[in-house]
């Protein structure tokens, strides 16, 4: 589906062709064209690629998306894949989805086709015509606008793992805190992270291409704001693997507390165990029956061996919670 295709000249908006006249208004008009594309259909990135000349290897991965982070490079032209994380529409609370953005950049034109997401471009559309003195530097500014948008989504998302992991340290401890279900929101929040690492790092490797060393041309005049993006790329990575080691502590330290747990029920389990072994001891001393017993005849034989089995289960239970057993 077409979302927009606007012919731009010196910074302004000068026509919107629709995708069928795109080479004819390239033609005819200077400046770049930028198209962006949800969910397309075969016929439609058919259609594109016949006006623009795009490669057919890189269309054929904009055609069957669950592509992996990665810049390729056919001569001047860029095809650049993304991956939009966003919370899941009918998910659990928590729960992420991962679309693609695929970017073709040529010296005249932007390409922008996304899959599997609700989060459009808009806003980054409207940045960039507030802004026509950097619009005017053309495709590379609207790759990096691109680009960045993609990155700062994920600030947020990161932000959200980090304060549920903050409120779950802080309540770790609690008496009676279900042991099994902390073990679960950990692991839940590792996925998610996993989710976003999966993003991040490969498009490390991507921004790392466009400042430094060999840039394409399609992308010199914009080295600096490259740079600025790979800086928030590795923020993120720090802050998730910071996570993920949090994360990895605090599975142990909740198994460490599920064994201290075990540990005092066994200890209590067993204080109980050789209080009732003492009483069933004496029980069965002066349950044996044998004739020359001298307690059998006496008359207060049987409240003394209560007096001395409740004397020796006192001791042991004064014994065992004096040890914190009981």
């Amino acid at each position: 589906m077409l979302i927009n295709c606007v012919l731009y000249d010196d910074g302004r908006v000068v026509a919107e062709p629709g995708l069928a006249g795109v080479s004819e208004a390239l033609a005819r008009q200077s400046g770049f064209v930028w198209i962006a594309l949800k969910d397309p259909d075969d016929a439609e990135l058919a259609l594109l690629q016949c006006e623009l000349n795009l490669p057919p290897l890189a269309v054929e991965d904009a055609r069957k998306g669950h592509q992996r982070p990665k810049l390729e490079e056919y001569g001047d032209l860029l095809f650049a894949a993304m991956h939009l994380v966003e919370p899941a529409q009918d998910g659990e609370p928590g729960e992420l989805q991962v679309g693609e953005v695929h970017v073709f950049v040529g010296a005249r034109f932007v390409v922008s086709v996304r899959h599997r997401s609700t989060q459009g471009f808009l806003g980054v559309r409207d940045r960039a015509q507030r802004e026509p003195h950097l619009l005017r530097m053309g495709p590379g500014f609207v790759f990096y606008a691109l680009m960045d948008a993609v990155v700062d989504r994920y600030f947020p998302l990161m932000d959200a793992v980090e304060a549920e992991l903050e409120q779950l340290e802080e309540t770790m401890f609690q008496k009676g805190r279900d042991r099994q279900a902390v073990v679960q929101q950990l692991f839940a929040l590792k996925q998610r992270l996993a989710v976003l690492r999966h993003a991040v790092s490969p498009l490390r490797e991507v921004a790392g291409k466009l400042h430094g060393g060999r840039v394409p041309q399609v992308c010199r005049a914009m080295e600096e704001y490259f740079r600025d993006v790979d800086d928030h790329l590795v923020r993120l990575q720090g802050s998730i693997e910071a996570a993920r080691e949090t994360i990895i502590a605090a599975t142990q330290v909740n198994l460490t507390l599920v064994t201290i747990d075990e540990s005092l029920v066994t200890k209590r389990l067993a204080a109980w165990a050789a209080i009732f072994a003492a009483s069933t001891a004496l029980a069965g001393i002066w349950g044996m029956n044998f004739e020359g017993m001298p307690e059998l005849k006496w008359a207060y034989g049987y409240p003394m061996a209560l007096g001395a089995i409740a004397t020796v289960s006192g001791l042991l239970f004064w014994r065992f919670r004096r040890l914190g057993w009981l």
